[in-house]
């Protein structure tokens, strides 16, 4: 009983981190020998519920637990939850909102919330998205809430290709808490999201805004903060409602 214990708070410290995580880290935080932690791990391994980076040989969340997460929570329940804080979002920014999660190797739409202006719009719910080309997707893909796919395909010239760059960028966007995506799927576009979250703290989907890149980027193309700290709270609240812990 108290391993099952000791490996529970240590795969929710995991989904709860903002990255990967060393064994006397883990062992620290948890007042736990090095030893035992590093047998729970091996064990947590063994069934895929961990992973452990080749070089830095720090750990993180695999795949199989991850999957039970996003198998456990019903695309409608994402959406239901999502609701009440993607029109605030768009009000706030003045962009267009997109709620995704994964479908069949894809980013998939779940809710969007056009802009909030008179332009013509399309509508994007049951669209699925490229992993790798979007930032809904570069999220999911961050948390190890999807594999990224076999070919990484190019829509533009700024697309990533090349899977050195992808794992260098969605290292960031585990560092940061949000990811981007400036014209890499579409020309002149850009989009901004961050991590949903359910119970244990795993990753489940992705809420983001999109727009031109001269709305949502400085003339660095570098995102605007504010517009960063919008998305960042709409995930955090909808985290809340979807049960998982504040930070």
């Amino acid at each position: 009983m108290q391993s099952i214990e000791r490996a529970a708070a240590i795969l929710r410290m995991l989904a709860g981190g903002t990255g990967r995580l060393g064994l006397g880290e883990i062992a620290a935080s948890l007042d736990l020998a090095k030893g035992t932690t590093h047998g729970i791990l091996r064990t947590l391994r063994h069934v895929g519920f961990v992973e452990q980076d080749r070089v830095s040989g720090r750990y993180q969340l695999g795949a199989a637990v991850l999957h039970l997460g996003d198998s456990h929570l019903d695309v409608n329940e994402l959406r239901s939850r999502s609701i009440n804080w993607a029109d605030p979002l768009a009000a706030r920014s003045g962009e267009a909102v997109r709620i995704g999660t994964v479908r069949q190797g894809r980013a998939l739409v779940v809710h969007h919330v056009f802009r909030p202006d008179d332009t013509f719009q399309t509508l994007d719910t049951g669209t699925l998205l490229p992993l790798h080309a979007t930032a809904l997707g570069k999220v999911l893909l961050a948390y190890r809430a999807a594999e990224p796919p076999a070919e990484l395909e190019a829509f533009t010239r700024r697309t990533v290709v090349s899977r050195r760059e992808l794992a260098t960028a969605l290292d960031r966007v585990r560092t940061a808490g949000w990811g981007t995506e400036i014209e890499e799927l579409t020309l002149g576009e850009a989009a901004i999201a961050a991590p949903i979250r359910g119970y244990g703290g795993l990753v489940v989907g992705a809420i983001g805004i999109s727009g031109p890149v001269e709305r949502l980027c400085d003339t660095r193309y570098r995102p605007h903060p504010r517009l960063v700290g919008h998305v960042r709270d709409a995930a955090r609240a909808v985290s809340a409602d979807l049960g998982a812990a504040r930070h």
